[in-house]
């Protein structure tokens, strides 16, 4: 019998009306105050993805979290703004019904999708020489949040501080990571896994301060053939922060697959408090 992957499970859109699916939070990707952001990305790829009219694959997606999702079922309306000769553009959002009974966004975000065709091409990102993910340990799920269980992490450089006594250091992360269990890499995945980064101000103050993603914007750089050769391989993820300031800081990240491609880069702006 073959089982349901828990990324496929948490993935699973209803078609209500043309443009709107229904969906349903997974405690499999529970975060501390609602799912974690990056199964929320991933299912908005999911939704253009699964939509009658798309045209080409994902270039880019930007979300915004307006607020956090509650367990249960929420709406994601999904609408082609606009369609060009080589490029689609795409805004979403998800809904839910508050404690109050008003059904209120929780989410909105804007999709590109694309059509490649195959010129010129060159990365001024190479991937860093590092251990390979075999000879590192595995960080152990923690914090009591169940999300952290689905994804296999191995870190090269930076980890998260042995003690969080204040001490000032580098935001500089280094890491393998996949799905937990290993599942063939596609636009969905490869969204969730450009969030799962810890919050760069934990690593630069040695404090764990409330944090939480306000805006993310993934650029996926790899075609649909890309992925598929990846398989169910690592992603070596590094990620920094740029600026610390007034409750918010933002972080770039990269991720490339275990032959060097660069498969997507994100940024994000990230509020913490004191």
């Amino acid at each position: 019998m073959t089982m349901t992957h828990p990324l496929d499970s948490a993935l699973q859109l209803q078609p209500v009306s043309p443009g709107q699916y229904e969906g349903q939070t997974s405690p499999g990707y529970w975060n501390m105050v609602g799912p974690f952001g990056g199964i929320t990305a991933a299912t908005l790829v999911k939704a253009v993805m699964d939509h009658p009219q798309r045209l080409g694959e994902p270039l880019s997606l930007t979300v915004n979290y307006a607020g956090a999702l509650t367990a249960g079922t929420f709406t994601l309306q999904v609408t082609p703004v606009r369609t060009n000769r080589s490029t689609q553009h795409w805004t979403l959002s998800v809904l839910q019904v508050d404690g109050e009974g008003e059904l209120v966004v929780t989410t909105t975000a804007t999709v590109v999708t694309a059509v490649r065709r195959e010129t010129w091409s060159m990365s001024d990102e190479p991937m860093p020489e590092v251990v390979p993910p075999g000879e590192l340990q595995r960080i152990a799920p923690g914090f009591g949040v169940e999300w952290l269980s689905r994804y296999e992490m191995r870190p090269v450089q930076g980890a998260l501080p042995k003690d969080w006594d204040g001490a000032v250091s580098s935001s500089l992360s280094q890491l393998w990571m996949r799905d937990d269990p290993p599942r063939p890499l596609d636009f969905c995945a490869l969204a969730a896994l450009a969030d799962v980064f810890f919050p760069r101000v934990w690593l630069r103050r040695a404090r764990r301060v409330p944090a939480g993603t306000v805006s993310i914007t993934v650029y996926f750089h790899a075609s649909q053939a890309q992925l598929q050769t990846t398989g169910t391989g690592y992603l070596l993820g590094q990620a920094r922060g740029q600026e610390f300031r007034n409750g918010f800081f933002d972080q770039t990240a990269q991720l490339w697959n275990e032959a060097g491609y660069l498969l997507a880069t994100s940024h994000q702006i990230v509020y913490f408090k004191e």
